[in-house]
C-alpha cells in the first residue's frame, strides 16, 4: 500500500484477490467482499486511518464503498470524508468503483427529513452527491420500509432517480419478503433496475431464512448483500478474553451491548473459534465464509477500523468451502436443529 503522505496508486495484483459475484440477474458484479463506511468514517475519527482502510481494502480487490446519508456521527460525516478521499485518490478510478449510498432514515430536521416520501429522497440524492463530490452513484438504496408512504411514491422516485442518471441502480434495505415482493413489482413496471436487497445476515441473525427474504430473492432474481455478518464483532475473537478498550461496545454501545455477551454466547463463541482453527481461519474468516456458503449472498459488506482487519478479512475471496460435517456442528453450537 502507497505511503499516506505520497500519490496514491493502486496494487496492480488487486483483481487476482478477490472473487467477484453477479447481482441477482443484472449485468453488475459485486466484490465477494465490500467495505461498510457505517463506522469509523464519522467526524469524530482519523481521516488518515480512513484513508489508509480505503487504500487497503481498493488493494484488496474491493470495489465497493457502501455509504449511507446519515452515517457518522454527524449525519453527513462519512459521504464527506468518502468525498474527500475520492478526490485525492480515488477520481482517476472511478468506473472501477461501485459506490453506494442510501436515504430513509433520520438525517435532518423537520417533517421532510425521514422515510420515504419523493422530497425526501430527491433533496438527499442530491445532498449525497454533493457530499461525495460525484456526478452518480452505481446504486441507490431506499433504507427501510415505511408503511406510512405509498410504496408506489417511494419507488417511483428511484425509478426517477434512477432515469435522471444520479445512480445507475437501485436497491431497498431491510425490506422484508412482502415489500420486497411490492418493489420487484412496482419497478418492474417502471422499467427500472432494482438489483439488490441488503439485509442483516450472519451465523447468529438467521432472519432472512426464517422470514422467507432468501428464498424468494433468489426466485425473483434479486440479489442480497449481507450486513452485520460479524454479528457487530461478536463473531471475532476479539471478546473472548473481555472488552477491549477500543472495540465497538466500549467506545460506542449503541447497537451491541456488554449484556450481549452473555456466558451462552461467549461459550458459542469460543466454541465457533475452535472450529475456524481447525479450518485454518480465524472466526472472522469463517463468518464471512459461511454467510456466503451458497449463490444466494453476493457480497458481505465488513466494517473496519483499521486497514489490518480488512487485508484479514478480503483473504476469504479465495474460497473456503464448508463439509456437511462443519455446517451440522455449526447449527449444533448455535443450538439450532
Amino acid at each position: 500500500m502507497a505511503d499516506i503522505a505520497n500519490v496514491y496508486k493502486a496494487d496492480n495484483s488487486r483483481y487476482e484477490q478477490m472473487t467477484y459475484n453477479r447481482v441477482g440477474r443484472s449485468g453488475l458484479k459485486f466484490p465477494a467482499v465490500s467495505l461498510g463506511l457505517w463506522h469509523n468514517f464519522g467526524s469524530k475519527d482519523n481521516y488518515d486511518n480512513m484513508k489508509a482502510m480505503c487504500r487497503t481494502a481498493f488493494d484488496c480487490g474491493i470495489t465497493q464503498f457502501d455509504l449511507a446519508n446519515n452515517y457518522g456521527p454527524v449525519y453527513g460525516s462519512a459521504e464527506s470524508n468518502f468525498g474527500r478521499i475520492f478526490t485525492e485518490d480515488f477520481r482517476p478510478y472511478r468506473d472501477e468503483l461501485v459506490i453506494t449510498t442510501k436515504a430513509g432514515y433520520d438525517m435532518w430536521d423537520g417533517p421532510y427529513g425521514d422515510h420515504g416520501s419523493r422530497k425526501y429522497l430527491m433533496a438527499s440524492i442530491d445532498q449525497s452527491l454533493r457530499r461525495m463530490k460525484l456526478d452518480y452513484v452505481d446504486l441507490f438504496y431506499h433504507h427501510r420500509m415505511d408503511k406510512e408512504t405509498p410504496l408506489e411514491e417511494t419507488m417511483t422516485a428511484l425509478a426517477d432517480i434512477v432515469r435522471s442518471g444520479k445512480a445507475l441502480y437501485a436497491g431497498v434495505s431491510n425490506y422484508d419478503k412482502e415489500y420486497t415482493e411490492k418493489a420487484v413489482a412496482l419497478l418492474k413496471e417502471l422499467h427500472c433496475p432494482f438489483i439488490v436487497n441488503q439485509r442483516r445476515y450472519s451465523i447468529f441473525d438467521r432472519t432472512i431464512e426464517e422470514d422467507g427474504v432468501k428464498a424468494y430473492c433468489k426466485e425473483a432474481g434479486v440479489g442480497i448483500i449481507a450486513f452485520s455478518p460479524l454479528a457487530q464483532g461478536m463473531l471475532t475473537d476479539k471478546y473472548l478474553h473481555g472488552i477491549p478498550a477500543d472495540s465497538r461496545i466500549a467506545r460506542d454501545g449503541r447497537f451491541l451491548h456488554e449484556s450481549d455477551l452473555t456466558a451462552g454466547r461467549l461459550d458459542q463463541i469460543r466454541r465457533l473459534n475452535e472450529l475456524a482453527g481447525e479450518r485454518g481461519q480465524t472466526l472472522s474468516q469463517m463468518a464471512l465464509s459461511w454467510v456466503l456458503k451458497d449463490d444466494e449472498v453476493c457480497s458481505v459488506l465488513i466494517g473496519a477500523s483499521k486497514p489490518e482487519q480488512i487485508t484479514e478479512n478480503a483473504a476469504i475471496a479465495a474460497g473456503a468451502g464448508f463439509t456437511a460435517e462443519e455446517l451440522a456442528r455449526i447449527e449444533e453450537i448455535c443450538g439450532r436443529p
